[in-house]
């Protein structure tokens, strides 16, 4: 069963592929020409196109981050005293800005002292 669902997600990924290609390749060959005068490319060619635009733009990193991150720190926080909330919330803050912040003192208040 675990291979089937294998096979079905390559077939996918070569047929998603292929038409990606295929879609680079005719709208560079319908624009690029008659806009900034370059050539025509070839099908391997927007394939290569697409991969390289796939590394510098969106990079190679596995997509979702970790399976379960959210729950664990959900569950985590959840298990914790009041005190020990407010003080990882005060540290968040501190570090990253994260979390509710104290209304900040007015221009005016501030030039008042």
């Amino acid at each position: 069963m675990r291979a089937v669902k294998v096979v079905k997600i390559v077939v996918m990924v070569i047929v998603c592929l292929a038409v990606l290609g295929w879609v680079v390749m005719h709208l560079w060959n319908w624009l690029m020409p008659g806009i900034f005068g370059l050539r025509a490319i070839t099908y391997v060619e927007a394939l290569g196109l697409l991969v390289l635009s796939k590394i510098l733009l969106g990079g190679i990193h596995r997509h979702g981050g970790r399976p379960g991150w959210k729950r664990h720190m959900e569950e985590r926080f959840a298990n914790m005293s009041p005190e020990e909330r407010e003080r990882v919330r005060a540290g968040m803050r501190g570090r990253c800005g994260f979390g509710r912040r104290e209304p900040a003192e007015t221009v005016a208040e501030q030039s008042a002292k």
